[in-house]
């Protein structure tokens, strides 16, 4: 497949710009400029259909997709841990602490290795685009240089990406081999590389953007906390960080400063409209009010959750008091690079906690009501509410939204999806797609028009 610049594409289009609901339309007539903004979609029952595509036949820029494979935007990943990529599917079996100290740790104190960094971190990439990931939100390591390849790696293959170097300077938390040098040299290099990335040639439109990133507050001191809070005010940069992932983080939070991690973050600074909060599993009430008021997102992780934070986050009660929510593989607390795979278990977490486990208990007392969602929400939130989240015109379809898109095909060679047109709806389609589409399926991605990954028809 090629680029979109300048073209007019007729395809079959599944997106949800709104939660719980979605919107299919066969043979949408798209008018696709030259910078990859989608300018008009046409359907076909507008009078004008007819004449707009003949138009583009004309000028030979008509390009017309199977009607039985199905447009649907690129998928916004809202937290990833880029250097942990070896590391998926391995060491799950562990209490997040002896996780992060035996193995985690000593695999991003690797990253001090450019050579090793650009490897691992460009095949990353690929398979990120190759599964539909558009848009990446990554935690690099303390590494500035490593992390500046990152943001060239992604700039390079046509990723939409936000790139954080990670600070930790917490002697108290981190090991002597993985540690910055200091408080002043963690934030001497965050504000290094958020100008190396301002500068960086050819992201005149901003493909990849800078992010400060605090791990969480157990890696930090005070000191660079607040000087993170600082930076992000002088150069309006994203932030993100872990907010009450596991019972132990969430607890140490509470007896070293007295507060919650959300009210701490936002003492420090750190929370504002282009905040993400990871995982965020044991937020109050008042928590969620306070990220509500300032604007922040939340990186919804499903099932890393379960493997590290051993709780799950109430995701239907956040959506109902109006946050900006996203989902997280969290590679590599969570074991699949797949957005398929996290929709998937956003929908069966979600109904884990409204019906319960505990088969000694009656039915009415296992869970908690009204904690479920459907096929439909996660798919929204994968794409316009992880968008939505950061702030970016990319998660749907419209007019002034930039082309970030993925083409799936359900019989595509290795495909788990069987589709009948006499029995299936197209929302049975879809519904299909999401519950068991996998990298197979995607034929090809594109982001802001530009051809990222092309598979096998």
């Amino acid at each position: 497949m090629t680029d979109i610049h300048n073209k007019t594409m007729i395809a079959s289009i599944m997106h949800a710009p709104v939660r719980g609901e979605v919107d299919i339309c066969l043979d949408a007539l798209m008018i696709i400029n030259g910078e990859g903004q989608i300018e008009e979609i046409v359907r076909p029952n507008d009078p004008s259909y007819e004449k707009k595509k003949s138009e583009a036949k004309q000028d030979n820029s008509l390009v017309q997709l199977p009607s039985n494979q199905f447009l649907l935007p690129g998928f916004v990943d809202l937290h990833i841990h880029a250097p942990q990529w070896p590391q998926l599917g391995k060491a799950l079996d562990v209490p997040l602490e002896v996780w992060l100290m035996e193995h985690t740790f000593p695999l991003e104190a690797r990253y001090s290795d450019e050579k090793f960094a650009e490897r691992m971190y460009a095949d990353l990439v690929g398979s990120l685009l190759a599964n539909g990931t558009t848009t990446a939100l990554y935690f690099a390591t303390i590494h500035k240089k490593a992390t500046q390849l990152l943001a060239d790696i992604c700039l390079e293959k046509g990723q939409r990406a936000l790139i954080g170097k990670v600070v930790m300077d917490n002697p108290d938390q981190c090991p002597d081999y993985y540690r910055d040098k200091s408080t002043e040299t963690a934030l001497e290099e965050t504000e290094s590389f958020i100008n190396y990335v301002h500068s960086m040639k050819n992201n005149t439109a901003d493909l990849v953007k800078p992010v400060i990133t605090p791990r969480f507050i157990p890696s930090c001191t005070d000191e660079a906390l607040s000087g993170l809070g600082k930076l992000a005010q002088t150069h309006h940069c994203h932030v993100q960080t872990h907010c009450s992932e596991s019972d132990w983080e969430h607890n140490y939070v509470l007896d070293r400063t007295g507060k919650t991690d959300t009210n701490a973050l936002a003492d420090f600074g750190l929370i504002g409209r282009h905040t993400i909060l990871a995982h965020s599993n044991f937020i109050s009430d008042q928590d969620m009010d306070v990220i509500a008021d300032k604007g922040a997102g939340i990186a919804h992780c499903p099932l890393s959750n379960i493997y590290f934070s051993t709780a799950i986050f109430p995701l239907k009660r956040a959506l109902e008091k109006s946050l900006r929510v996203g989902l997280g593989t969290d590679i590599s607390g969570g074991p699949s690079a797949s957005i398929f795979e996290t929709c998937r278990f956003s929908i069966h977490m979600s109904r884990t906690l409204e019906e319960g486990t505990d088969a000694s208990l009656p039915a009415d007392e296992r869970g908690i009501e009204n904690s479920r969602i459907n096929f439909r929400e996660a798919f929204h939130l994968a794409t316009a509410g992880g968008a939505d989240a950061l702030d970016l015109p990319v998660g749907r379809f419209e007019a002034g939204y930039q082309f970030d898109a993925i083409l799936v095909a359900p019989d595509a060679p290795a495909s788990p999806i069987f589709i009948d047109d006499e029995l299936d709806t197209l929302d049975d389609q879809l519904q299909k797609i999401i519950y068991s589409a996998t990298r197979a399926n995607i034929l090809s991605t594109w982001v802001s028009g530009r051809n990222v990954f092309t598979g096998k028809s």
